[in-house]
């Protein structure tokens, strides 16, 4: 991916964590790479098709003088989240924040934090067989979409399925959907999780009934093996609910382990 820096620039600001630092202030100095796509910039030799880095710079003192902090790390994580959600066409961007007068008593010349943070892109499956099913997950889409941190791109269609592992039980209805998402894999699992629980969700009986069932199939193409956590899903190439509307919005994702695209795992499964 492209990349455009802007280097060291100088901000006076009140970040710290002694009182002292809060009402003086002092210098910090920021370097920023912003990854995005120049190709039609340099196509077309227009400001508008790329990032404005002068009005970027301008927006990166007005946050670090207008807002305070006790931590590097809080200002830059803050300062990240801030510069991906408001800047088009900005994929990902590493920040280091420099700190040239830290209060340490030591001769250093500096003290700084370098992050990246970025957009990804996971694949969530969604479910429901009790109540209103179709209300819970277009209320399941709707809360996504009311988070700061995600976009929803793309949403499949529902399709009624047969229960799966335990079978006396209502039909569900299921579907998927493709989420830019600002969360490491973690927390958008706690963000699911609440969202479940926003619908009533109870988590009584392994593959029993439940009001919503949001799932993690994939995240960009990592591969995670935790005691709770499991990306790619290790049961979605089993799973017809699954991959059928996940083909409808992602034939060709391939999975990061065994390198098929979701349409071959649906006609092997098939």
């Amino acid at each position: 991916m492209d990349k455009i820096t802007i280097q060291n620039l100088e901000v006076f600001a009140h970040h710290g964590v002694f009182p002292e630092e809060n009402v003086l202030g002092q210098k910090f100095i920021v370097t920023a790479a912003l990854y995005t796509d120049t190709r039609t910039a340099g196509k077309t030799d227009e400001l508008a098709s790329s990032i404005d880095y002068g009005e970027l710079s301008r927006q990166i003192e007005h946050f670090l003088t207008t807002h305070t902090f006790k931590l590097l790390e809080s200002a830059a994580e803050s300062l990240a989240e801030m510069l991906l959600l408001q800047t088009p066409r900005l994929n990902k961007v590493g920040l280091k924040l420099q700190k040239p007068w830290a209060p340490v008593g030591l001769p250093l010349e500096t003290v700084a934090v370098e992050i990246e943070r970025g957009w990804h892109t996971a694949y969530i499956a969604l479910g429901s067989n009790m109540g209103d099913k179709e209300h819970f997950l277009k209320q399941a889409v709707k809360a996504l979409q009311a988070d700061p941190s995600c976009k929803v791109e793309k949403v499949s269609s529902f399709l009624v399925t047969k229960p799966y592992g335990v079978t006396d039980q209502e039909d569900f209805l299921n579907g998927c959907l493709i989420l830019r998402t600002l969360l490491p894999p973690r927390e958008l699992l706690c963000v699911l999780h609440r969202i479940e629980q926003e619908a009533g969700r109870k988590r009584v009986t392994h593959w029993g009934p439940r009001t919503l069932d949001l799932d993690i199939i994939f995240y960009d193409d990592l591969i995670l093996e935790e005691d709770d956590l499991c990306i790619p899903h290790v049961d979605m190439h089993r799973r017809e609910f699954v991959l059928k509307p996940l083909h409808e919005i992602a034939p060709y994702k391939r999975h990061p382990c065994t390198g098929k695209t979701v349409r071959e795992m649906l006609e092997e499964l098939s």
